[in-house]
This record gives structure tokens, sequence and C-alpha cells, in this order.
């Protein structure tokens, strides 16, 4: 009787580690893409909507609400490509992480904005309630930069609240009137405009970063499995290609990608992703040619806090 139990047994484990052999080979042959709601899939929503269309091309694209979710892919080898915060591709580099930076995709989303009709200079930003999220991170780390840059301690001179810990938590808070400024990113800079009429933009945070660095801000990453450039190169290429013509359509005909931005849910209606386009600074571009801006924009952050890349600057191969 045990013998005969041990022979089921047997045979179930047999057949189910062939089920799973199976379903990882198909895994593989698939190419799995992670991407961000927000300008990261804005940007490529023409190469998106191919692959909706075109089931046989294979590919599988994810499009999450957090960075934090892009992470998880990678983290679990389940991402080929992703869109990430560059200063969250620098980390994973660092940890050992097997991918390598393809583009810059997006150059800076960040913008002081709000209902206070008083501020008018950096210095009128003295001894005001200046709501962000996630104190460490990008957006606060970037804005406490530029603050300094512009005469002002961030610890001194301004209260920063972090009462807001989401970008969703902030942008309500600024809609209901309840956070008079606040820093924020586009597209959710556009969806609080359109919910209260007396919000605005007071400082384009990104022109700002441009005017003390002489450089824009290499904000998003396009990153690659580096096991793939290896094993298929020319996939990679038609992929990145892709992306890369992608951002060009989407810029040059606004209306045409609102539809489909609209059509894939990463933004509710027409009006909110024609206004947010054109602030979401979309210009896909490779990055072996631009790495001495990339190094200006992760040094900044090495110096205030160097945790955020990684502890230190990735070397010559993190650059495809």
């Amino acid at each position: 009787m045990r013998s005969n139990l041990f022979l089921v047994l047997l045979i179930l484990l047999v057949f189910s580690a062939c089920g799973n052999h199976e379903r990882r080979g198909h895994d593989r042959k698939a190419v799995s893409i992670a991407s961000l709601k927000g300008p990261s899939s804005m940007g490529i929503i023409r190469f998106i909507d191919s692959i909706y269309n075109d089931t046989a091309k294979n590919i599988h694209i994810s499009i999450l609400d957090e960075p934090i979710q892009v992470r998880k892919m990678i983290l679990d080898g389940s991402a080929d490509f992703a869109l990430l915060p560059s200063t969250m591709a620098a980390i994973l580099y660092n940890m050992g992480y097997d991918y390598r930076l393809a583009a810059i995709p997006v150059w800076g989303t960040l913008y002081l904005f709000g209902t206070d009709n008083s501020v008018r200079c950096w210095e009128d930003l003295r001894n005001k309630r200046i709501h962000t999220m996630a104190r460490g991170m990008t957006p606060d780390v970037l804005f406490r930069f530029l603050l300094e840059k512009n005469g002002l301690d961030p610890d001194r001179d301004i209260i920063l609240d972090y009462s807001f810990p989401t970008h969703i938590n902030l942008s309500n808070a600024v809609a209901a009137g309840e956070a008079k400024l606040a820093v924020l990113s586009e597209p959710q800079v556009s969806l609080v405009m359109k919910r209260n009429k007396n919000v605005h933009r007071i400082f384009d945070l990104n022109s700002e970063w441009n005017k003390v660095q002489g450089s824009p801000l290499a904000q998003t990453a396009f990153i690659v499995r580096e096991s793939l450039l290896r094993s298929d190169p020319q996939l990679v290429e038609r992929i990145v290609s892709s992306c890369e013509r992608s951002v060009l359509w989407v810029n040059s005909y606004p209306d045409s990608a609102a539809v489909l931005i609209v059509k894939h849910d990463i933004l509710p209606d027409m009006e909110v992703a024609v206004s947010a386009i054109p602030g979401s600074n979309m210009n896909f571009i490779r990055s072996r040619g631009i790495r001495e801006e990339i190094e200006k924009y992760f040094t900044v952050f090495y110096k205030m806090n160097p945790d955020i890349i990684g502890r230190k600057m990735p070397d010559e191969n993190f650059y495809y």
C-alpha cells in the first residue's frame, strides 16, 4: 500500500515538474515590459497600442501604479525591460541586478504648484509651508537642492510638510484646498488643475534645475536585461527603436496620442491627456550619448543622500 502511494506521488511530482518546465519555457519566449502609469507609459503609448493589436508579437506589458511594483518585477526576474525612476535603476544596478540603462525617455515632470498667488520668486517661499512626499526620495531631495541653490535653507527657512505620503494623497489635498503649495509631477498636476481651477503652476522645477545645472533632469530610466542583450540584441534594438519612435509621435501628434492614452486607461480623459503631454518632457535619448548629463544628475543625489542611488555612482557598464 505504501509503495503504491509512493508511486502515485512520484508520478504526480513528475507531471507537475513537466508542467512547470513548460510554463517557464513559455515565459522565456515572451518578452516582458514593466512600465508606470504616467509619462513613462504616455510616451510609449503607440508602442503599447501596437502590442495589444498584435498578439503574435509575444510581448507582455504591465502598466503599474507605483515604482515599487516595477522594482518587484525586477527583483523576481519577471521583467526584461522596465521604465522606472533613474535613481531606482542605479540602486538595482549597484545591487548587482542584471540590467543596463538603454535610454532616458522622460526629462523631468516635477512642479511646485498650488493656490498661493503670492509666490513670484524663490524668496517668496520663505516661511511658507510646502507639501511634498517621500522624505529622502527623488522629489524631496531635488526640491531641497533647488532651495539651497536659490538661497534658502530647507530646514530653517521654509516648512517642508510630509503629512500626505503618496502622490494620490497629495493630489487630493491640493484639489481640496488642504495644501496651498505642493511639489508634484505630471500628470497629477493636470488632473488637479482640472478639479480645482484656482490651482496653478508656480515653478517648473525641471527648468529651474536646468538653470543651475546646465542640463535637464534625467528623471526616468529605460532599462533592459543584460542577458537579453547578449542573447537577442536585434530584438532589443527593435523594441528600443519602437519606443523611441513612439515618443516622437506622441510629441508630434498630442491629440492622437491622447486618444490612446485614454483608451489604455493611463489618464481618464482627453483634456487632461492633452494638457499633460507637453509638461511631461518626454524625449527618448539613448544613454550612450548622454552619460555626462546622467552622471551630473546622479552626483547631486549622491552628495545629498548617497543611499538614493545605492551608495556609489554606477560604473561605465551601466550604460548600454
